[in-house]
This record gives C-alpha cells, sequence and structure tokens, in this order.
C-alpha cells in the first residue's frame, strides 16, 4: 500500500516544483531522501529510563531504535567514553513517508498554542532540522506510562540544492511553517 504522502508527492508536489522553479527534467526536483529522529538523556539517567525512552521511539516510527553511545569521555559532564547516551531511528522509503504525515496531521497540530514551526532552522544545504518538546504528542504514547518526558530532534535531508528549493519542498507537502517577517 502506497502512503498517502508518496502519492501526494508525485501527483501534485512534483509538478508543482516543476512549474515554480523551471525544472527541465523530472530528476531534478528535489525529494525528501531521510528523516532521521534522535534523542539523548542526561549521563544521571539509568538503563532502563534510556530503554524506555528508545521503546517509546520505536512505537512512533515504527522501526527498533538504536542506542547511541558516547564517543568522547567529557569529565565536566560525568561522561565516559562508550556509554549509552540516546537512541536515534533512520527512517527511508514508505515509513518516512507514513512517519511525516503523521507528525504534519496529527502530531504538530496537538501541541499546545502552536503556531508553527520556525523557517529558520535551515543549515545551508537544503536540509531541516527541528526539536520537538515532548513524545506524548504522538497518539501511539500513552502519557500514563510515560517514566520520563524527553524532546527529540528531527532533520529531514533533502536533494534539495539551496534552502528555498527544501521551504518550497517541505511547504507543499504540508509542513507548517510559522509566519515570520523574514
Amino acid at each position: 500500500m502506497v502512503p498517502t504522502m508518496k502519492t501526494k508527492y508525485k501527483d501534485v508536489v512534483a509538478p508543482e516544483l516543476i512549474k515554480s522553479q523551471g525544472y527541465k527534467n523530472k530528476m531534478q526536483v528535489p525529494k525528501l531522501e531521510k528523516i532521521v529522529l534522535n534523542l539523548c538523556v542526561s549521563v544521571a539517567h539509568d538503563r532502563d529510563v534510556l530503554q524506555a525512552v528508545a521503546d517509546d521511539l520505536g512505537k512512533i516510527t515504527g522501526q527498533k531504535a538504536v542506542i547511541t553511545k558516547a564517543k568522547l569521555s567529557v569529565s565536566n559532564f560525568k561522561l565516559r567514553e562508550g556509554m549509552s547516551i540516546g537512541a536515534k531511528v533512520t527512517l527511508r522509503s514508505n515509513r518516512m513517508y507514513e512517519f511525516m504525515d503523521r507528525l504534519v496531521n496529527v502530531a504538530l497540530p496537538r501541541i499546545r498554542d502552536f503556531r508553527g514551526i520556525p523557517g529558520s532552522s535551515f543549515d545551508g544545504q537544503g536540509n531541516y532540522s527541528m526539536g520537538m518538546q515532548e513524545q506524548t504528542v504522538f497518539p501511539e504514547i500513552d502519557p500514563d506510562k510515560v517514566k520520563k518526558v524527553h524532546g527529540m530532534d528531527i532533520t529531514f535531508v533533502t536533494s534539495a540544492k539551496s534552502d528555498g528549493e527544501a521551504k518550497e519542498l517541505l511547504t507543499l507537502m504540508g509542513m507548517p511553517f510559522a509566519a515570520s517577517n523574514q
């Protein structure tokens, strides 16, 4: 079964980008390559909290989270090389489109006093990063069973050459950017 966001990209977004940007070939049209979700817990937590957060990330994405480990030792943070400090998931293909659909249509509207996501978080190469304050905005997570509320970083990696192309792509796919005076 083809995700609705994928059919929206093929039927609506790609032709609109070809018309507005003047691409000569459909292979020039920017597309979403992957979505990376990353979260980090403080070092003071134990393994059970880290495993619970990784399980929550797995429920949200439908894919098992990978536990990330510290690459360097930092004495000020009581961090040793090789300690488990977070979890991440990389989504591609159909799971990526399904996640984006749930993020745009279900999770973001559930945020209290939501006025859009900032449009200034592009990295200069067509990728967009955003942060979420808590994982309980996703309907897969039961707020009563959450041990510790954690935020997460979400990065949208696109094949766009510039930030303008990437912003237009994400806007046409339904990302609710905040109205700004830029």
